[in-house]
């Protein structure tokens, strides 16, 4: 794909005093990489400086707190509030400006979600007293989920939780704001970037649904704005003209209904840009319960754009988008005229060369977000960021790509996900790699994934070119013996054959109507004849058989389309198994119009999932009635349904279909009868235990990295 494909995005840009390489911005995001002293880390200078390598034109820093300790969103965030914090940032932006990006600070009061105030004791800075914090994001997590998010809590009292701030402190606090920015001019950032959004403190005093205030700081718009635009006057007072300022306005609370309308977002926009601002960066929020907070993580591509695009028709200074805009659309969206600059967060995550690859015409080459929002759930149990689909997020320093001291033949066994990644490491380091996959077709279980979340088939799209352009001798349709292992002669095997999949000890688990997720998969990309016709009718397999004639089961998109229209499962399916796999199946399931109930035995569903990915679907499939069944267990499958126990009582719930999506173990077998061969042996991936997508790509990465 040649560069003019992104010319637009490509292209370079300016706000204010600042010239951009291109139209890419590094969106703020928060990493918990800061010292507890409010001070930059060397870790964090590298996760920064990556980015930067990568090609972005404009890093964001994550939120730096104005008045540190005071305001903290998180009990690590850095501070601008004293001289001392200078050094360490000068550093930072030395380092990126070496690299041809610019770089900008986030600053921000957290108001009522300032978790090191609540950390350490204090209240928490409000405009309105009587607001409401934390709504409802307490709910749908596991007890040890919870247990970490009270302990930020630990030193709270509950009667001073919150302080409605008053003029001398509202006063107060617009300095800090202008001192903080003053203070990163001095540590070489090119610009700052207000964050009046995401339910901080400049958001609430926006919004009607914090901010009940009747002073000049509260009532009608003006007055609510009057807080954002006196930080927006003083801070440009303080920094002159040659630095940028901006800020960052939520175009709307969504599902908040006394809360930010999209005509307000537009107007407050036109006064801060009166006040000083020399763009504005348009995002949303979501309100404060668990699916609200989801709803600012964006999982519909371009899904925020409208509101980009409606503040850049109102304003005269450039509009910076966000919110899942793929390279593609953010191309259309610039060349349309309904943005001038997209941010771009989870995508840089995922790959911090995704600005490099596109101007060097290496589009296929971009590793892909899985929309997992693993990324995002850290913050909720106070870790530093990773990313499912990129183990060296976050730990650049540690997974270095480096050619290996003596090259060695590498056998790979199994095509799926770890498979795949670790000869995609091996090679690149220079190792004689030869990958040997049983089935026709490279994805293992990834395949079978990207069928029920779509996401994932970008995962696998990218897995599989960049395995077929190394110099890997790939093997399709190999199955590997002891005898094939003589011949190949490798110095190292690594067992990447995915898990074993037991059926459970249940009466009734091997009727027809009943499927485990190998059937479902074997049906859908017909690797296995027998399950076809152990399981379905005479119809339904000519069905499946022209299907094959047509090539549907060799490409996942078309596949994933089809399954709208048929699939071998009746309408009421119930899943047995409420973690990962039984509710993305689920979601899929009641997407093709299923009536389905989910049957877990643990109390919290989804366990294994981001908390983020976890609000999401859950109330997706609250929304479309799927019967979620918790502390039930599965006693029996019969003509009349699925019998279970919940509450001691015993139910039945009627089903056409049943899908088995649990008993899955790790899977030594292959390993163990390659022990005699005289290789040194590696399993990785589920093989040896279920890590899902993080951890065989974890897995796979740390093993290709030591041979």
């Amino acid at each position: 794909m040649s560069t003019s494909k992104f010319s637009h995005l490509l292209s370079p840009g300016r706000i204010g005093p600042v010239e951009l390489r291109n139209r890419i911005v590094m969106a703020p995001m928060g990493s918990y990489m800061g010292g507890l002293d409010g001070h930059i880390t060397e870790r964090h200078k590298r996760f920064y400086e990556d980015r930067a390598r990568g090609g972005v034109g404009l890093i964001t820093t994550e939120v730096v707190a104005v008045d540190w300790p005071r305001g903290a969103a998180m009990v690590n965030q850095l501070g601008l509030s004293d001289d001392a914090f200078i050094p360490g940032l000068r550093d930072l932006t030395d380092r990126v400006h070496a690299l041809g990006a610019k770089i900008s600070v986030q600053l921000q009061q957290a108001g009522k979600v300032a978790t090191k105030d609540l950390a350490e004791g204090r209240p928490m800075s409000v405009p309105s007293a009587n607001v409401r914090a934390m709504e409802g994001v307490l709910n749908d997590l596991t007890a040890d989920e919870t247990m970490k998010i009270m302990q930020t809590f630990a030193k709270a009292d509950p009667s001073n939780m919150f302080w409605e701030i008053d003029d001398e402190e509202i006063q107060r606090l617009i300095r800090c704001f202008a001192d903080a920015a003053e203070r990163a001019k001095r540590a070489g950032f090119d610009a700052v970037e207000i964050h009046a959004g995401h339910g901080y403190l400049v958001h609430e005093f926006l919004s009607p649904h914090c901010n009940f205030r009747t002073d000049r700081w509260g009532g009608a718009l003006e007055n609510r704005a009057r807080f954002l635009c006196e930080i927006l006057r003083e801070t440009r007072r303080k920094v002159g003209n040659d630095m940028a300022v901006w800020c960052r306005l939520d175009g709307e609370e969504k599902d908040v209904p006394d809360g930010i309308k999209r005509a307000d977002a537009i107007e407050t926009a036109r006064m801060a840009v009166g006040a000083g601002a020399d763009a504005i960066h348009v995002t949303r929020y979501g309100g404060p319960s668990g699916i609200g907070f989801a709803a600012m993580i964006v999982h519909e591509p371009g899904e925020l754009l409208p509101y980009a695009e409606a503040v850049r028709k109102a304003v005269n200074v450039p509009v910076i988008a966000v919110g899942r805009l793929l390279p593609e659309l953010a191309e259309s969206a610039i060349a349309d005229g309904k943005a001038d600059f997209v941010a771009m967060a989870r995508q840089l995550l995922a790959d911090p060369d995704l600005p490099n690859k596109l101007a060097q015409g290496r589009r296929e080459d971009i590793r892909p977000c899985i929309h997992c929002y693993t990324c995002v759930g850290q913050i909720f149990i106070n870790e530093v960021v990773k990313c499912a689909a990129n183990p060296a997020c976050a730990r650049e320093a540690e997974f270095e790509i480096t050619p290996a001291a003596k090259p060695k033949r590498v056998l790979v066994v199994g095509g799926g996900t770890s498979g795949m990644e670790a000869a995609r490491i091996a090679a690149l380091r220079g190792h004689q790699v030869t990958l040997c996959e049983k089935s026709e077709r490279l994805g293992g279980t990834l395949w079978f994934a990207s069928l029920v979340y779509e996401p994932n088939g970008q995962l696998l799209d990218y897995l599989e070119a960049q395995v077929r352009k190394l110099p890997i001798d790939l093997r399709l349709g190999q199955e590997v013996t002891p005898s094939v292992v003589q011949q190949l002669r490798p110095d190292v095997i690594l067992v990447a054959v995915g898990a074993r999949r037991e059926r459970p000890p249940i009466p009734g688990v091997d009727r027809a109507n009943v499927f485990s997720g190998d059937d479902l998969r074997a049906l859908m990309t017909g690797g296995d004849k027998r399950v076809a016709a152990e399981k379905l009718s005479l119809a339904q397999r000519a069905v499946l058989k022209m299907g094959s004639l047509i090539g549907v089961a060799d490409r996942v998109a078309l596949s994933r389309e089809l399954s709208k229209h048929w699939m071998p499962l009746g309408k009421r399916v119930a899943v047995i198994g409420g973690g990962l796999v039984g509710l993305e199946l689920a979601e899929f399931l009641v997407e093709r119009d299923r009536e389905v109930s989910v049957i877990e035995e643990e109390p919290t569903p989804g366990a294994e999932m981001s908390i983020p990915r976890r609000w999401r679907v859950l109330h997706i499939l609250r929304t479309h009635g799927v019967n979620l069944l918790t502390e039930a267990r599965v006693e029996a499958i019969t003509d009349l349904g699925v019998v279970y126990v919940k509450d001691g009582t015993q139910q039945t719930v009627a089903v056409d279909s049943v899908i088995l999506a649990s008993g899955v173990q790790e899977n030594r077998g292959l390993a163990d009868a390659l022990g005699g061969t005289g290789a040194e042996i590696h399993l990785l991936g589920d093989c040896k235990g279920v890590g899902y997508i993080e951890g065989a790509l974890l897995d796979a990465n740390k093993l290709a990295r030591q041979i």
